[in-house]
């Protein structure tokens, strides 16, 4: 086995600047203070500003607030150009706030909840801050996915917004499977550049607020099982961190936990499934994506770069 990664392999992040979406709580405010204290300066990118403020100044150091819903394209659009207004450039966007296995709900834009949130208010976020993220050598962009996105998981064309039908877990992991294929379209885009690459990482089984959700037939052999399984949010978000900060890390690659079925465990890179890697189905949910949203992003896919990701 090699040398386990841990906070302590983080380099040096002072002078760069770190937007961490969800970082109020849970995996976003672990990863958020493990980057303000390599010395990043860090805003935290939350639907509640006070909360957020009180997340800050626990971690202290350079951290500040943006307040953002990821539930409508309005807010994201607002706090993108508050973001641009205020910042010269980004260095890492940590794409990380998320919901899992709510009741049938719609964002404001009437999109299907978790698939709104999870992937489009993302999605949007990054096409509208990617241009103060070209320029800057070894930017990166991490948008944290899950296992879930094996689980009865599909990109339903037919009914993206689950209209007809709704199932939470199967939304659930539509959504973390466009994560995935979001991730990998957007390095094919952007190898061409050469300066800003795209990675994804997942938690395995980490105690977090996200699975308040729970179906209620899962919720009570889960609860007893949680010691067991899961890890606590500072180890979940280890591969988050090592996506963003790990000097060897490339473009396409997906972190995760090393243990057994990916569950717990220090970071390692690891394969998510063989549907996450069609290109032809990452190239349409991208047009899909920026058809709903509005947002075009400033980079398209060189001819040396058509080619899929492929597990690395």
């Amino acid at each position: 086995m090699g040398v386990q990664w841990t906070n302590d392999n983080i380099p040096d992040q002072r002078g760069r600047v770190a937007v961490v979406t969800g970082a109020n709580t849970g995996l976003g405010y672990e990863t958020a203070r493990a980057l303000a204290g390599r010395g990043a300066s860090v805003v935290l990118a939350v639907r509640d500003a006070d909360k957020g403020r009180r997340a800050a100044a626990r971690i202290g150091g350079d951290v500040s607030v943006q307040e953002l819903d990821l539930t409508s394209l309005d807010s994201v659009r607002t706090a993108a150009a508050a973001l641009r207004s205020r910042l010269g450039r980004i260095d890492l966007l940590i794409n990380n706030a998320g919901v899992m296995y709510t009741p049938k709900q719609t964002t404001r834009d009437g999109f299907e909840l978790q698939f709104g949130t999870n992937h489009l208010g993302h999605f949007a976020l990054t096409g509208l801050l990617l241009d103060l993220m070209l320029p800057v050598p070894g930017s990166r962009v991490v948008t944290v996915s899950s296992t879930g996105h094996r689980i009865r998981a599909a990109i339903h064309f037919d009914d993206l917004q689950w209209e007809r039908s709704y199932g939470r877990v199967a939304a659930y992991g539509q959504s973390k499977l466009a994560n995935l294929m979001f991730t990998y379209e957007l390095q094919r885009r952007l190898a061409a550049h050469g300066t800003t690459a795209a990675l994804a990482a997942h938690p395995g089984m980490s105690s977090t607020e996200l699975a308040r959700n729970t179906p209620a037939a899962l919720r009570y052999p889960l609860t007893l099982l949680t010691p067991l399984i899961t890890q606590p949010p500072a180890m979940g978000a280890l591969p988050t961190l090592r996506a963003a900060t790990d000097p060897a890390a490339l473009g396409g690659q997906y972190y995760g936990p090393g243990g057994r079925n990916e569950i717990k465990g220090h970071p390692r890179p690891v394969v998510s499934s063989p549907e996450s890697y069609d290109a032809s189905v990452q190239r349409r949910l991208w047009a899909v994506s920026e058809d709903l949203t509005g947002v075009t992003f400033p980079v398209v896919p060189s001819a040396s770069s058509a080619a899929s990701v492929l597990p690395v």
